[in-house]
């Protein structure tokens, strides 16, 4: 899988563009309003128990603003806080506080709801499973997302369609299963291959050939453990489909290797932050 770099450059640019969005094309007309210097110390405090991240992104938003704010780091990416913890102190002038402060929350806010949830499926997952993310992330923020979903503990699956080969039912259904995973075996050039099945007789037909994962896709907990039975010596297993908090456990248990979870990024409630002063 492509590797994911945060470097300073990349998350200066990604922060540029948010303050670009915000403040095109007049700035902050209601902060101009603010004639004076006053400088205040801010305490960024978190309004719910939470994994915490993006606190790099938060603090280049307000130094990109005025480059003599201090932003003091009290808690690090990945850590674990309670409602009310303090996570950062920032120091500077109002004025120019407010002009980046809904950038600096909305970044830590979207990251930290994306971790704090991966956390929680990887909680009831237990040690043997990993929970993995997928493509199903807002265009343009895969790298911060999936970001994100590493600081909850989760993994990584492939981060673009040239990552590896994962065959799934749309190109099953316009072709046949066997045929396409012997052409993905024969120009792999070092790449993955995994294959989605729906069912037993599906995973059945293609056992043997040499692939790396099979995907048992929106199986019952039944047939996910008869699949992991017959595949498990042959390939690395994972489970797809409408996978819950209250569903991950059950499929855990089936002995699978891993679970690919949409919606720690497509659908991670933000987590709530405050300024006080």
């Amino acid at each position: 899988m492509s590797k994911i770099k945060l470097s300073k450059d990349f998350i200066k640019s990604t922060v540029k563009l948010a303050l670009n969005e915000d403040l095109y094309p007049s700035g902050d007309i209601t902060s101009s309003l603010i004639n004076n210097d006053k400088v205040l110390t801010l305490k960024l405090i978190s309004n719910q128990e939470a994994i915490v991240g993006g606190l790099l992104f938060a603090k280049e938003a307000f130094l990109l603003i005025d480059s003599k704010i201090k932003f003091i780091i009290k808690k690090k990416d990945g850590s674990s806080v309670k409602k009310g913890s303090l996570v950062a102190l920032i120091k500077g002038t109002a004025k120019n506080i407010l002009i980046a402060e809904r950038v600096a929350l909305n970044f830590l806010s979207h990251i930290s709801g994306i971790a704090t949830k991966t956390n929680k499926f990887v909680k009831l997952a237990g040690k043997k499973t990993k929970i993995c993310c997928t493509r199903k992330t807002i265009p343009n923020l895969r790298v911060i997302q999936k970001y994100a979903v590493k600081l909850g503990g989760g993994t990584n699956h492939r981060f673009n369609l040239s990552d590896e080969y994962l065959i799934k039912d749309n190109h099953i259904a316009s072709s046949d299963l066997k045929s396409l995973v012997i052409k993905a075996i024969k120009n792999k050039k070092g790449k993955k291959i995994t294959v989605e099945v729906d069912t037993i007789k599906q995973l059945k037909s293609i056992l043997g050939l040499k692939f790396n994962t099979v995907l048992l896709d929106n199986m019952s907990v039944k047939n996910l453990k008869h699949g992991v039975k017959i595949a498990k010596k042959l390939y690395e297993t994972e489970a797809s489909g409408n996978v819950t908090l209250k569903t991950v456990k059950a499929i855990a248990s089936t002995g699978i290797n891993r679970i690919s979870v949409g919606s720690i990024t497509h659908s991670a409630p933000a987590i709530d932050f405050k300024l006080e002063i």
